[in-house]
C-alpha cells in the first residue's frame, strides 16, 4: 500500500487534531497503561510514532527485552489496519548527553514524518503521562504540542518484570493479565519463559535480591562508590569480560568498589592491575591519566545507587605493540578492542555511554 493510499484509508487530515503524536517509553513489558496512551493518540492523530527507549542495550533486569521484541508486543496488540498507523522505531539511551538524545528524538520523528505528504506545516505533538521524574522529557520539546493523558490503573512495569523474573514455578498467563500486561505481551512472556536468556536473567534477579537483602536493615538507602578506567592506546580500548553476575559474560571497563581507606585514583590503578595484569609499570599508569569524570545516572546499576568516577588513561604507542594483558580476579578475560568495533548491546550497564563521554572527541570526529 502506498503512502497516499494509507493516508486515504485512515480519513482526511481535518479528522484529526495532529498529523503525528509521539510516544516515548521503554515498554518493559508493554502493559495496559501504555496501550491506553496509544489508544488516546490514535483518536487524536493520523499516525502514532512510538520511540522505544533503551534500544540496543544488553539484556538486564531493567531492560530484559530488546527493542524488536517490544515493538512486536506493541504491534500485535492492534489489528493490521491500525498497525499501519503505528510506527515503532528504536531510541538509544544517552544518559550523559542529553542534547544529543533530544536531537536523536527530533531526527527520528522527522525521518518518519517526512515519509508522508502533508500540506502545510506538520502538526506534531508529544503524548504521555507525567507520572514522576522519569517523565521530565515531556517538557523538552516546546516546538511540539503536548497531550497529557491520565494514568491508567496505576500499572507498574517494574512490578511485572520483577514478578516474572522471580517465578519459582511454571508460568501463569492469567496472573500477568491481572497485573495489566496486554495479551500480546503475555504471549511473549510465555514464549520467553524458560529460554536461556530468561534463565540468566532469573539468576541475576536472585543475585540482586540477595545483594539487597544484606542492606535492607540500614537506616537509609546506601550509596555505593566505585571507579572505572578507560585505557586507550593506538586506537584500542582495554575491556574485561565479567566473570560473575550481575552482567556475567558482558564486556566492561576495568573497575570496582573503592576500599575504605583508599583514594579514588589509587583504587582505579589497583583494580586495573588486578583485573588485567597489564604489563605497564604503575608509575607509568599514574602518569598517563589525562582526565576523570563522575557518572551518576540514578538507574545506571541494578545493584542500587552507584556513583562511579572514571579515569582516562592514554598510553603512548610502542613499536612492540599493545601491552600484554590477562584477565584475572573478577575478570574472566581481558582484551584490546578497536574503538570502532565497540557494540553497546554487548556491554555492561552504562559502560558504553561512559566510553562515549570519555572519548567524545573520538566519537564525534
Amino acid at each position: 500500500m502506498t503512502t497516499t493510499q494509507l493516508d486515504r484509508s485512515i480519513g482526511t487530515r481535518s479528522d484529526f487534531e495532529y498529523d503525528f503524536l509521539v510516544f516515548i517509553g521503554r515498554f518493559q513489558p508493554f502493559h495496559l497503561g501504555h496501550q491506553s496512551v496509544i489508544d488516546a493518540a490514535l483518536e487524536k492523530a493520523r499516525h502514532v510514532i512510538v520511540l522505544i527507549g533503551s534500544a540496543k542495550e544488553a539484556r538486564s533486569l531493567r531492560n530484559p527485552f530488546n527493542w524488536e521484541e517490544r515493538a512486536s508486543m506493541i504491534r500485535a496488540a492492534y489489528s493490521p489496519e491500525i498497525q499501519q498507523r503505528i510506527h515503532c522505531t528504536p531510541l538509544l539511551d544517552l544518559p550523559y548527553a542529553e542534547h544529543s538524545w533530544i536531537r536523536n528524538v527530533q531526527m527520528s520523528v522527522q525521518g518518519i514524518a517526512c515519509q508522508f505528504q502533508v500540506t502545510g506545516d506538520k502538526r506534531i505533538g508529544l503524548i504521555g503521562h507525567a507520572k514522576d521524574h522519569s517523565s521530565y522529557y515531556l517538557k523538552m520539546f516546546p516546538q511540539w504540542g503536548h497531550v497529557d493523558v491520565p494514568q491508567f490503573a496505576e500499572l507498574d512495569a517494574t512490578s511485572i518484570r520483577e514478578t516474572y523474573l522471580r517465578l519459582d514455578a511454571g508460568f501463569s498467563g492469567s496472573a500477568f493479565h491481572e497485573m495489566g500486561a496486554v495479551p500480546s505481551a503475555v504471549d511473549f512472556l510465555a514464549e520467553f519463559f524458560g529460554s536461556q536468556a530468561y534463565k540468566q536473567l532469573q539468576h541475576e534477579q536472585a543475585v540482586i535480591d540477595e545483594y539487597k537483602r544484606a542492606w535492607n536493615k540500614t537506616p537509609y538507602v546506601p550509596t555505593f562508590v566505585t571507579i572505572d578506567t578507560v585505557v586507550v592506546q593506538s586506537g584500542h580500548i582495554l575491556l574485561v569480560k565479567r566473570r560473575s553476575s550481575p552482567g556475567k559474560g558482558l564486556w566492561a571497563l576495568p573497575g570496582g568498589f573503592v576500599d575504605p581507606h583508599e583514594k579514588l585514583v589509587d583504587a582505579a590503578v589497583r583494580e586495573l592491575r588486578e583485573e588485567t595484569k597489564i604489563a605497564v609499570p604503575k608509575p607509568v599508569l599514574y602518569g598517563s591519566i589525562k582526565n576523570k569524570e563522575v557518572f551518576d545516572d540514578p538507574y545506571r546499576s541494578t545493584r542500587g545507587r552507584t556513583i562511579t568516577t572514571c579515569f582516562l588513561i592514554e598510553l603512548v604507542g610502542e613499536p612492540s605493540g599493545l601491552p600484554r594483558i590477562k584477565g584475572s580476579d573478577d575478570a574472566e578475560k581481558a582484551r584490546w578492542v578497536p574503538i570502532a568495533d565497540l557494540e553497546s548491546d554487548t556491554m555492561f550497564e552504562d559502560h558504553f555511554h561512559i566510553i562515549q563521554t570519555m572519548l567524545r572527541d573520538t566519537f564525534t570526529a
